[in-house]
């Protein structure tokens, strides 16, 4: 059970943060100890039918599909403290406790969405600019800034 090895399970993403405009998708973490535990947490999941797809390119964060008899959502597993799961806390709580943020970010996702309906990576190379600035605000290192863009932002963009 999967319960036996987690922390705790974070609710991250737009939808955590009232009021957001967001995709109307659930995004969750569940948070383990420490990286030895990962392993355990995701043949765990798999056996609630869940399809591992690896980090996605994004360190201490792996990724699975829903099984398909259960309503669509995103779930990762990131180990405590991770800086991929920092990242998700600190921008959701920012947000949440700045009400104004959260109004510009919609207004940029939602121009972004519809300036690049089919194109998913200018859809978030859009939005790094913002999250770094929160980010940077919550307290997150510059090393762990660096790490945050490079995923967002690709050698040779921007």
């Amino acid at each position: 059970m999967v319960a036996e090895v987690a922390l705790r399970i974070e609710h991250v993403g737009g939808t955590s943060v009232p009021g957001l405009a967001s995709k109307p998708i659930v995004d969750m973490t569940v948070v383990v100890p420490g990286r030895n535990v990962v392993g355990r947490a995701i043949e765990r999941l798999r056996t609630l039918g869940y399809c591992h797809r690896g980090n996605l390119g994004i360190e201490d964060r792996e990724a699975f599909d829903h099984p398909p008899d259960m309503v669509r959502h995103h779930l990762y597993v990131s180990p405590d403290g991770a800086t991929a799961l920092l990242n998700q806390l600190a921008l959701r709580d920012y947000l949440r406790a700045q009400p104004d943020a959260a109004c510009q970010y919609g207004e940029l996702k939602k121009a972004l969405a519809r300036h690049f309906q089919n194109d998913i990576n200018s859809y978030v190379f859009g939005k790094t600019d913002f999250i770094l600035g929160v980010l940077r605000r919550a307290g997150l290192t510059e090393e762990m800034l660096t790490s945050i863009e490079r995923v967002n932002r690709p050698a040779g963009q921007g």
